[in-house]
């Protein structure tokens, strides 16, 4: 087992290196608050970190990162709404201008869902393979189509269902509409930190050169 010790020490390289070149930044969010214009969803996984890809530092991106970067479609009925939460704090709250749902290679929910295996370890109550239900249709879809490569078309069809249900928030179509936010697709390989957009007109991903 890793020893939690690990992440004390990057705090002490952080409190001792870093801080101290952004003691003045840091001081203007804790008074100031924070007013991002960027509203990141992402994959949990530990190998994507929004930050870290965009190269941003602290203040500039609200960020929300769950299994496989989903969005469930709107949905005013009681519960804990985790992501909607975020996402309505974000787009109401902050003001944020863009949105981006930002996918990536190798997802782990992407292809428990393909193998219709269960991603739960509990034995108890399933919440990651139900989490995983908002992208059924899509799986369906990438199955009966037969593609080389299901893994990487399902992880870009999970953007593009997020990006739909995202706009079925009544506050963010209404945004969209008037052009006071702008919603962005993205996929991210690994490997080779390569990034892809989503041309929404074409319906295909684009390299970033």
């Amino acid at each position: 087992m890793q020893d939690f010790g690990a992440l004390i020490d990057g705090y002490k390289r952080f409190r001792t290196d870093d801080y101290p070149k952004q003691k003045a930044h840091f001081e203007t969010l804790a008074k100031e608050g924070q007013a991002p214009p960027f509203m990141v969803i992402s994959c949990c996984d530990s190998r994507v970190d929004p930050a870290t890809i965009f190269d941003t530092g602290p203040g500039e991106i609200f960020t929300l990162r769950n299994v496989a970067n989903l969005v469930p479609p709107f949905d005013e009925t009681g519960g804990l709404h985790g992501a909607s939460a975020a996402i309505e704090f974000g787009v109401t709250g902050l003001n944020v201008e863009h949105i981006v749902v930002l996918g990536h290679g190798q997802c782990g929910g992407i292809g428990a869902a393909l193998k219709g295996a269960s991603l739960s370890t509990t034995g108890h109550n399933n919440f990651v393979d139900e989490w995983m239900s908002i992208i059924d249709d899509a799986r369906d879809m990438v199955i009966d189509a037969n593609f080389a490569d299901p893994q990487r078309e399902l992880e870009l069809a999970a953007i593009k269902v997020s990006l739909e249900n995202l706009r079925s928030f009544p506050y963010i179509a209404e945004r969209e509409k008037h052009g006071e936010i702008k919603l962005h697709g993205a996929w991210y390989a690994i490997g080779e930190a390569a990034l892809f957009t989503l041309d929404e007109a074409s319906g295909k991903f684009e390299a970033i050169e």
